[in-house]
C-alpha cells in the first residue's frame, strides 16, 4: 500500500480538530502520510461514489451509495443527540407558534427549501421527517446550495427556508433567521436515538490489516485533540466561519465526543434505525448492512 493516503474531510472546525494531531504530527503514523483534502460533503459524497479517495468523512447517507467500495471506520461519528440540522427561515408567517409536527410539514410543503446536497444526511432527515400517510417519499420542493451558501440563498429569495449544517446551527440568529424545525430534536422524540449524519470510510481495496491499522491511528489523532483540546481548537479556528473561539469550542463539542472514538452499540443502533427507515421507505438504493473497520 502507498505510503501516502489521502484524506478528505470537511472544511468546518469539527473535522478540523479530529484530524489535529495528523495535520500537526503530534502522533505516530507508523510511517504512512496522510494527504488532507478538504471539501464540502456533498462533494466528498460524490467523489466516494467514484472511489476516488483512500478515507474520507462521508454523510452516513452516502454510505448507501458506496458500499462496494468502502468500509466505515469505527472511529469519525458526527452524532447529533437531541440536536442536528435544522430547518430556518427569515419568518415564520403562516405557521402559529409552537406548531405540531403535521402543521410544519404542510407549511414547509408550500416553501422552496435549500439544501446542501440530495446525498447528505440532512436531506435524508429532511425527507424522512416529511414522510406522512399522504406524501410517503417526503418529496419538497428543494434547491441546492453549497452548505455555506444556504444562508445568502434564503436571504436572497432563491429560497423560502434553508436546511443549515455545520456551524449555522449556532449562528442562525445572527442571520436575522428563525428556527422552523431542529432535525435533531425530532429524530430524538422519534426514535429516542441520536441522529447519526458523518462518519469516516476507508476504501476496500487496502488490506484488511491495514485498514485496522489506520483506524487506530485515526482514532488516537481523535483522542490526542480531545486532551489537548485548546490547541486543537486554536488548530480549528480558521474554519469556525462566524464562531469566536468559546462558540467554536461548543460546536466541537456537539460533534467530536465519545460517539467519535467510537460509535459504540447506540450509535450502531442509530444507523441501522436511520438508514432501515430509507430504505423502508424507498429513499435509498437497498437495505444496508453495516460494515464496521474495528
Amino acid at each position: 500500500m502507498s505510503p501516502t493516503l489521502t484524506l478528505g474531510h470537511s472544511p468546518d472546525p469539527d473535522d478540523a480538530f479530529m484530524f489535529y494531531a495528523l495535520a500537526e504530527n503530534k502522533i505516530d503514523t507508523q510511517g504512512w502520510k496522510f494527504e488532507h483534502i478538504l471539501q464540502d460533503i456533498q462533494t466528498l459524497n460524490e467523489r466516494a461514489t467514484r472511489g476516488e479517495l483512500h478515507i474520507s468523512a462521508i454523510s452516513i447517507h452516502a454510505y448507501a451509495y458506496v458500499l462496494n467500495k468502502y468500509a466505515l471506520l469505527s472511529c469519525g461519528a458526527s452524532m447529533g443527540d437531541g440536536y442536528g440540522p435544522m430547518l430556518v427561515a427569515r419568518h415564520h408567517e403562516g405557521l402559529k407558534d409552537n406548531p405540531r409536527l403535521g402543521e410544519v410539514r404542510e407549511w414547509l410543503r408550500t416553501k422552496r427549501i435549500a439544501v446542501p446536497g440530495t446525498m447528505t444526511s440532512a436531506y435524508l432527515a429532511l425527507r424522512l421527517a416529511m414522510r406522512d400517510d399522504s406524501h410517503a417519499s417526503g418529496e419538497c420542493e428543494i434547491v441546492v446550495a453549497p452548505f455555506d451558501k444556504i444562508f445568502d440563498a434564503v436571504k436572497s429569495g432563491q429560497a423560502d427556508v434553508g436546511l443549515i449544517i455545520h456551524e449555522g446551527q449556532l449562528t442562525y440568529a445572527q442571520e436575522q433567521m428563525e428556527l422552523i424545525l431542529d432535525l435533531g430534536v425530532w429524530w430524538k422524540i422519534k426514535t429516542g436515538l441520536p441522529l447519526p449524519l458523518g462518519g469516516n470510510v476507508i476504501r476496500k481495496d487496502i488490506p484488511p490489516a491495514e485498514r485496522k491499522a489506520i483506524n487506530a491511528i485515526l482514532r488516537e489523532s481523535i483522542n490526542y485533540g480531545l486532551q489537548h483540546r485548546a490547541e486543537g481548537v486554536a488548530h480549528a479556528m480558521p474554519l469556525a466561519r462566524g464562531l469566536d473561539t468559546q462558540m467554536a469550542d461548543r460546536f466541537i463539542g456537539m460533534y467530536v465526543n465519545d460517539y467519535t472514538l467510537d460509535y459504540g452499540d447506540t450509535g450502531r443502533r442509530a444507523i441501522c434505525e436511520f438508514l432501515g427507515r430509507a430504505s423502508a421507505a424507498g429513499l435509498i438504493p437497498a437495505p444496508v448492512d453495516l460494515e464496521f473497520v474495528e
